[in-house]
């Protein structure tokens, strides 16, 4: 097997000519036909029994070719990617363009590579960096929630419905006078404000009592999912059997001995309030993060290949899958509950991934001119925490990840430590 040829046809794609010698293809036609001997019935033999020149006269030369190069290929393109020292970013596009005994077989393998950067001003970058203050209406806020996940829902029978409520009733709606399909129900439960039903029903449910029997005139949405219904005017003749209201408990030093670790309203705000600090300053540095690393891509110049984007939302989707399939929900299920496809999935996580993608390679360029490295021990460091994260023994982890592949994501991190270090908050 040799490579005979490098053609470079467009920025990041070889076109490699490859040549497997008729010895190297006869050796694996001769596999090919023990492979596939037991399974080819020959008139006047036996099943498996059949000589190799007997099966070809019968089925004809060609018979096992196919076999044979699809045993080849991989190997020899492979080899040929190697010789022609080209880092690849997707699967080789493979077309045999000659084959015969005689003469061997020739390939053409399609090669897209990891795309040339530049880069520049990646160390000691300004960007902004902004805390915001926690007020006492943030405090209150928190607190507010806190109630809430306390509160007491008690029967109303002495004022009408109102938005926050939550309400007993029955339906039925109407179009054209002729009730439809899915617009009926009886002791339906439904949360006022909560935006369950079209625009215009909740709301027209407030201010009714219970025992009232009444109509609702809607007009249903243009993108709604029955087509008998986008845009259609409907009435609902509506009864309310119940009014539910929400009571918040008192904010005092009992509710807090009840449901925190505090014995004061003073100490339980001061924690909220240090909470909050915490949470506005973490989201200040991470903000402060993503400016800097932006301004990194930004000073990256490179022609990055379109299937890097497809690859990296592909990898994205069967993250997602997994998430998914640990919560009983199948891939198939998510996009039917969500109204989208799997192509338009995809597209949805290209647009995170064309920044993971850029940024990644503007770190592996940065690796490369400061010269970063990594220890083996670093590597059988991270190694160890994976097999600690997944309770997995080292020696079983070391077989399903490569150890070079670790010290890279190790050097990218040092990468990204480098900038984060040298950064500077803009005045």
């Amino acid at each position: 097997m040799s490579l005979t040829n490098t053609n470079k046809t467009a920025a990041n794609t070889y076109e490699l000519e490859i040549t497997v010698s008729a010895e190297k293809f006869e050796e694996a036609i001769q596999k090919a036909f023990i492979k596939a001997k037991n399974k080819i019935s020959v008139p006047g033999f036996r099943k498996g029994k059949a000589p190799r020149k007997i099966i070809e006269r019968e089925y004809g030369e060609g018979v096992f070719y196919e076999d044979a190069v699809n045993m080849l290929y991989p190997e020899a393109v492979d080899e040929a990617v190697k010789e022609a020292d080209l880092t690849l970013v997707d699967r080789p596009e493979v077309e045999v363009t000659e084959i015969s005994r005689e003469n061997g077989v020739k390939i053409k393998a399609t090669c897209t590579t990891k795309p040339e950067v530049e880069i520049k001003d990646y160390l000691g970058i300004e960007a902004e960096k902004v805390v915001n203050a926690v007020t006492d209406e943030d405090v209150d806020a928190e607190i507010k929630k806190a109630l809430e996940k306390n509160v007491r829902i008690i029967n109303v029978d002495d004022r009408a419905a109102c938005k926050g409520d939550e309400v007993v009733i029955d339906f039925e709606g109407f179009k054209d006078g002729v009730p439809f399909e899915g617009g009926k129900a009886e002791k339906f439960e439904l949360t006022l404000g909560s935006g369950q039903f079209i625009p215009g029903f909740e709301e027209k449910v407030e201010g009714h009592k219970i025992g009232e029997e009444f109509d609702i005139d809607v007009t249903f949405p243009e993108d709604y999912a029955s087509e008998e219904l986008k845009g259609a005017a409907a009435v609902f003749k509506i009864k309310l059997h119940e009014i539910r209201g929400k009571e918040l408990p008192e904010f005092d030093d009992d509710f807090v001995k009840d449901t925190s670790e505090f014995e004061s309203v003073d100490e339980y705000k001061a924690d909220v309030r240090a909470k909050l600090e915490k949470a506005a300053a973490d989201k200040a540095d991470n903000e402060f993060e993503k400016n800097i690393f932006d301004k990194v891509i930004e000073n990256m110049q490179a022609e990055v290949p379109e299937c890097m984007y497809t690859n990296r939302a592909m990898e994205m989707v069967r993250e997602m899958e997994q998430r998914l399939s640990a919560q009983g929900i199948s891939f198939d299920m998510y996009c039917n509950i969500t109204g989208q496809t799997a192509d338009t999935v995809v597209e949805t996580f290209k647009k995170q991934a064309e920044p993971q993608v850029k940024l990644r390679l503007a770190l592996e360029k940065i690796v490369e001119l400061e010269k970063i490295e990594a220890s083996d021990e670093e590597a059988e460091a991270e190694l160890q925490k994976i097999a600690d994260n997944y309770k997995m023994e080292l020696d079983e982890v070391k077989k399903y990840i490569n150890a070079e592949d670790v010290k890279k994501d190790v050097c990218v991190g040092k990468a990204v430590d480098l900038i984060k270090n040298s950064a500077k908050v803009k005045e």
